[in-house]
């Protein structure tokens, strides 16, 4: 009888960080065993002939591989791979994958070689990535609560919280503010001196707006939104009102986080 040979299709599971998947890079060229796919763990793999490989986290292994790019790519494209990963995508993990592995095999450089499907998928990503991260600053608007913290609910397509938080600590170092992804339900809290991410168990927050409640806002707060609504009606011209443009430049999911658009 002949024997029966079964291929084995080689999976690893990590913590769905990029710390996580830098790690899954190295431990592949480590072990010279390169996935077929990379996942979250807990997920259940797609075949039931595989060979699951579970990867936790290393800081020292993930910035090897981290160091590694950097010296191949070019500065313009520093944070392309760390950009598309923010999408979530599925499958982005081994699209991510297969460019590093271009990336150290050739000498060439690949970045505008937009023929390999992996590398215009990365380049466009980052694309959109970053235009979710440039709205963002753009649209959000912070509350400020009773005891004095300035509070921003978002619910982002993409994960860019990561993208934001320099430009925000930057622009208001001198106040405490906390910026919460709902969708993700975890947020970065400045508390003037350093940002420490934070999940909120609070039932304060109207998880459809992103907006705090009313009862917890500061009383003058709660004044200038009610100004500024009144302010922004009396201002509009109907007769000049073009809604097309309007989401073009200021798109419809981005209202609920504008104190002028919450009448």
């Amino acid at each position: 009888m002949a024997e029966i040979k079964t291929a084995f299709m080689l999976i690893f599971n990590y913590d769905s960080t990029f710390e996580g998947l830098l790690t899954s890079v190295f431990e592949a060229y480590n072990r010279n065993r390169f996935p077929d796919a990379i996942q979250a763990k807990g997920r259940q793999p797609e075949s039931l002939f595989a060979e699951v490989v579970e990867i936790d986290s290393v800081t020292e292994k993930a910035d090897r591989v981290w160091k590694g790019i950097q010296k191949k790519v070019t500065k313009r494209n520093s944070q392309l791979l760390f950009h598309a990963f923010l999408s979530e995508e599925e499958g982005i993990e081994m699209k991510i994958l297969r460019f590093v592995q271009r990336l150290f095999a050739e000498e060439v450089n690949i970045e505008t070689d937009f023929g390999d499907p992996d590398v215009l998928y990365l380049v466009q990503t980052d694309r959109k990535v970053k235009r979710e991260a440039m709205r963002m600053m753009q649209f959000v608007r912070f509350q400020q609560t009773k005891d004095g913290l300035y509070f921003c609910g978002i619910e982002p397509r993409y994960d860019v919280l990561p993208m934001v938080i320099t430009h925000f600590r930057n622009r208001f170092a001198d106040q405490q503010w906390l910026m919460y992804d709902l969708r993700r339900n975890y947020g970065a809290f400045y508390n003037k001196k350093s940002v420490e991410e934070v999940v909120l168990t609070s039932q304060e927050i109207n998880r459809n707006t992103g907006q705090v409640n009313r009862n917890v806002l500061e009383e003058s707060d709660a004044f200038y939104q009610t100004l500024w609504k009144s302010y922004f009606q009396n201002i509009s011209i109907k007769e000049r009102k073009n809604l097309r443009l309007q989401r073009q430049h200021m798109p419809r999911r981005f209202w609920r986080y504008l104190t002028e658009k919450q009448f």
